[in-house]
């Protein structure tokens, strides 16, 4: 747990969908989500640059941490939310974003949260017939991405890439999830 500057007792989860542009701007609709960071993890070396991520050769995974209130949004409803923007069956794959940065992950933070990861995967596995090829482990060297690819799709929104990978994951997230908007 991390504390919010209101003492709100906040958890962080941390995704890795294909682009950490994609899965940022989903994650900052969804209600209950406080803070959320594209960064990179999971990889063999300290800080590394965009460029040495893409490379594929660091081991980073593109990831968002996403700082969260369980009192508004559980655990279990932002993975079912990661599970329907990205396709868990490819494996360092999403759209044509092709390389290991891109795989699919979920990152723990602690023991409780990945008893409900393993849940949640295990249902994901059975709605795909045991194709998913979502990684779940601990997350581990973080590294927030550089500043411009924070917020990447609210300030990009006509930019081709927002315009047709970004923007129809958003608009699944609010016909699919509703109920979890902000």
């Amino acid at each position: 747990m991390i504390m919010s500057d209101l003492a709100t007792q906040l958890e962080r989860i941390t995704l890795g969908g294909g682009c950490f542009w994609c899965t940022e701007a989903v994650f900052e609709r969804v209600r209950g989500v406080k803070r959320v960071e594209s960064g990179y993890c999971n990889g063999l070396i300290e800080n590394p640059s965009y460029e040495q991520v893409c490379t594929g050769k660091t081991g980073h995974v593109e990831v968002v941490r996403v700082d969260f209130d369980p009192a508004e949004v559980s655990l279990r409803d932002l993975l079912q939310v990661f599970f329907a923007i990205h396709d868990p069956t490819t494996l360092n794959r999403q759209g044509g974003d092709t390389g290991t940065q891109y795989r699919s992950g979920i990152y723990v933070h602690d023991d409780g949260q990945l008893a409900v990861a393993r849940e949640v995967l295990a249902e994901a596995q059975a709605a795909h017939k045991g194709a998913v090829v979502t990684e779940l482990v601990n997350e581990l060297n973080y590294w927030p991405a550089e500043a411009y690819h924070h917020q990447y799709f609210a300030r990009n929104p006509e930019q081709g890439y927002c315009a047709f990978v970004v923007a129809p994951k958003v608009d699944k997230f609010h016909k699919t999830f509703a109920r979890l908007m902000r």
